[in-house]
């Protein structure tokens, strides 16, 4: 008895250890058992995918918040691909998930309150275990193997390769950490996969193309299903002919994720195994002013040059730290004559700005000031579009989905009683606007009254196109030009830091050089000046300010500050570590989607005709803006040749055969030099040494290299392509993705340049 006595608190230590194997799984498992629990306070309490791609559990939004959650384990940020609970968080003590016998999985909180549960309770206990498939779906199995639930069924922000969304499948970014982000991808009632802004107050489409119908957008509405899934290679599919790849398509390996962001942008995302990182391989909206809702209401949406909310002239945001929830009028509605013959509204300009949606009426063949006095005489009417080509008059019912772009012909505007806003489409007179504006900034010292009451916190953003620099104020931030970061044909380009009143911002100045005579250095300030201040994309290099002194004849320009410098750098110089394949192929997309801006989306037809390495920047995430528009040619009309356009010259080796000829020069010479820069991002190489002696030598070598390519192409033998691509990249390559790229150059390369594709027909392939 004594040493029976003595042996109780080891078999009861013993017990505990085997009672607490039982009921927890091991660490790394992939099933919950029936009756089985994971518990928040025990890190080990995960499931895990087989392959190890994926787990399942508690996911720490913070120290003392949870969220039950399926995460990529590779990630760097263990990127949530699903979420059971994101609205209603649990705490950190006392809270579990629990497989019960009945079949349903139940979260409880630490006080025992159901926060979730599933809807797979079954009346017979035929629930076998939940699983973590290699897939990323949690599923609850029956002890015939058969799906009884499954978490694939019930999409949060993501999909992941094989899920589907269905009519009842949807994505949304509503959750309690974004609280106004009220985005869905969806099938609307005509069966059109759609991205929605999908408000408590109003829901509008903007994906596809809302002005468009669905036979433009490429879409088929009223079809038998409503589902699509995007495959492990990386393609979308759904019934209504929505579809789109991964600029990595194909890529063996690559784990993706398609995430609809709480900025309401559709990205397709690729995982890096280097860092962990994500990149991103598709999106709907490169220009992301296009998104409804995204600056709330009375917001308006502006590329400075990255996506920007504001709010017009007497407004305030409603939270400085929430941009979705809006701008609020600092002033009271009123409705009706004021007295002594005051009208209590009156009318603000912003130019070049949009509210899209909101129409309360249209009414034709009427004048400005008809459309003024109709919109004031009603008092739910508190915007107007007028439209002066053809005389119409738009009557809004709210101001939301507020945008400024360049392109867009038409004003708005308002006063310091009741804000309405009319868009006065004066084409002419912003065109007149455009060209006059730099003399505009550097004949004036300092603002007007009335220009200083316009220039309210983001109602700046709409109206400053360039900021006026003294030739001090750029000397002192170059440190009296010393750091040099390039050289062009026209002058050198500094580093520089703005202090006064930028915060320290790192700015490029480019200081032209004199020129004579003097007036073509002043043409040349002039175009670029009118060009670069004009556009506005995420491919093409912005312009910050500028510098001119008429007496010193001195002339700079303040450009964005592009971080990793230019792409020549990283395929000529001498960079420790080669650029990445991934990265190539991102910069040939971006460069193409900069030139088909230019080419086919700005007012004028704008030409750059010096396309090359050296001018075009990468950023730091390596994405692409073309830069140096100090040889680019306007053109009114798309129809119309420019005769001076002969005297353009572009560089040795990226020059299209036209130029040696009497032809005009068109929009295909940059499709030549665009073709010319994709063979140097494969071959990691300049094309012009493959001859030292004239442009008509280059010419031919070229024209016998294209037919070597095409011809190995069309062979179908791929044996050749690990030889042609860059060495350095050792064999670190996507062969679809090269061959893609060689299709598209030797295209541009022809020599005709009617059988050249447009820049538009380039970038379609790549999403083809």
């Amino acid at each position: 008895m004594p040493a029976m006595a003595a042996n109780p608190p080891l078999i009861l230590v013993l017990a505990f250890l085997v009672s607490a194997l039982v009921l927890s799984p091991a660490h790394g498992g992939n099933r919950l058992g029936r009756g089985e629990s994971l518990s928040v306070e025990r890190a080990s309490d995960i499931l895990l995918s087989p392959n190890g791609v994926f787990a399942f559990g508690f996911y720490n939004v913070s120290s003392t918040v949870f969220t039950l959650s399926v995460w990529f384990t590779a990630s760097a940020d263990r990127t949530v691909a699903w979420t059971a609970n994101r609205d209603r968080p649990v705490h950190g003590v006392g809270s579990r998930v629990t497989l019960r016998t009945d079949g349903s999985l139940v979260l409880t909180d630490y006080d025992g309150t159901t926060v979730w549960r599933t809807n797979s309770s079954s009346s017979a206990p035929a629930v076998a275990a939940a699983e973590l498939t290699d897939a990323g779906n949690l599923v609850v199995r029956g002890d015939n193997g058969g799906v009884i639930w499954q978490s694939f069924d019930h999409p949060t922000d993501t999909l992941l390769p094989t899920q589907p969304v269905t009519a009842t499948a949807r994505l949304t970014t509503t959750d309690v950490a974004n609280p106004t982000s009220y985005y869905a991808l969806r099938f609307d009632d005509r069966y059109l996969l759609s991205l929605a802004y999908d408000g408590p107050d109003i829901f509008n489409i903007y994906w596809p193309d809302p002005d468009a119908s669905s036979w433009l957008n490429g879409r088929i509405s009223y079809n038998a299903s409503r589902r699509g899934v995007l495959d492990d290679a990386g393609r979308f599919l759904a019934s209504d002919n929505t579809t789109f790849v991964a600029s990595d398509l194909g890529a063996a390996g690559v784990r993706r994720r398609l995430t609809l962001d709480h900025d309401g942008n559709l990205r397709l995302y690729s995982l890096r195994d280097a860092d962990g990182g994500w990149s991103v391989s598709w999106t709907a909206f490169p220009q992301p002013c296009g998104i409804h809702g995204l600056c709330g209401w009375n917001g308006l949406c502006a590329y400075t040059p990255r996506p920007t909310c504001s709010c017009p002239p007497g407004y305030v945001p409603v939270d400085s730290g929430d941009r979705g929830k809006g701008c609020k009028p600092k002033f009271n509605f009123t409705c009706g004559g004021g007295g002594g013959g005051r009208p209590a509204m009156d009318f603000a300009t912003l130019p070049q700005t949009d509210f899209w949606g909101s129409d309360l009426n249209l009414v034709s063949s009427i004048s400005v000031d008809e459309c003024k006095a109709t919109c004031l005489e009603l008092c739910n009417c508190v915007a107007f579009e007028y439209k002066d080509d053809a005389g119409d008059c738009y009557l809004k019912s709210a101001l939301f989905n507020g945008k400024t772009y360049p392109g867009y012909p038409g004003t708005v505007g308002g006063t310091s009683w009741r804000y309405y806003y009319g868009f006065l489409s004066a084409f002419f007179a912003v065109e007149l606007c455009f060209i006059a504006f730099g003399w505009w900034f550097t004949a004036r010292s300092r603002p007007a009254p009335s220009e200083q009451w316009a220039a309210e916190e983001g109602y700046r953003v709409v109206t400053d196109h360039f900021r006026r620099f003294t030739y001090g104020e750029l000397r002192k931030a170059t440190k009296n030009f010393k750091d040099v970061i390039g050289h062009g044909r026209y002058g050198t380009v500094y580093r520089g830091v703005l202090t006064t009143g930028d915060g320290g911002r790192v700015v490029a100045v480019k200081k032209l050089k004199a020129m004579t005579p003097p007036q073509q250095g002043e043409d040349e300030f002039q175009t670029e000046v009118s060009v670069i201040g004009r556009i506005n994309h995420m491919n093409l290099v912005r312009i910050r300010g500028v510098c001119s002194e008429r007496r010193n004849r001195r002339r700079l320009l303040v450009y964005e500050y592009v971080e990793n410098g230019s792409l020549a750098t990283w395929l000529f110089g001498a960079k420790e570590t080669p650029l990445e394949w991934h990265k190539r192929y991102n910069i040939a997309i971006g460069v193409a989607k900069g030139l088909a801006y230019l080419h086919h989306e700005c007012l004028d037809w704008i030409i750059h005709c010096d396309v090359k390495p050296e001018n075009i920047l990468l950023d730091e995430d390596f994405e692409s803006k073309i830069s140096d528009f100090g040889l680019a040619k306007l053109q009114q009309r798309r129809d119309q040749d420019d005769p001076d356009s002969f005297r353009i010259r572009g560089t040795r080796g990226y020059m299209a055969p036209e130029w040696l000829s009497s032809l005009s020069i068109t929009e295909k010479v940059d499709v030549y030099s665009y073709g010319v820069v994709l063979m140097e991002l494969v071959r990691g190489v300049r094309m012009a040494d493959l001859v030292a002696n004239s442009v008509e030598d280059a010419e031919i070598t070229m024209r016998q290299l294209v037919w070597r390519i095409r011809k190995r192409l069309k062979s179908g033998d791929r044996s050749w392509v690990t030889s042609f691509v860059d060495p350095t990249l050792n064999g670190s390559f996507v062969y679809s993705q090269v061959e893609l790229i060689l299709e598209v150059a030797t295209s541009c390369l022809e020599k005709e340049r009617s059988h050249r594709p447009s820049m538009n027909e380039i970038v379609k392939k790549f999403y083809t």
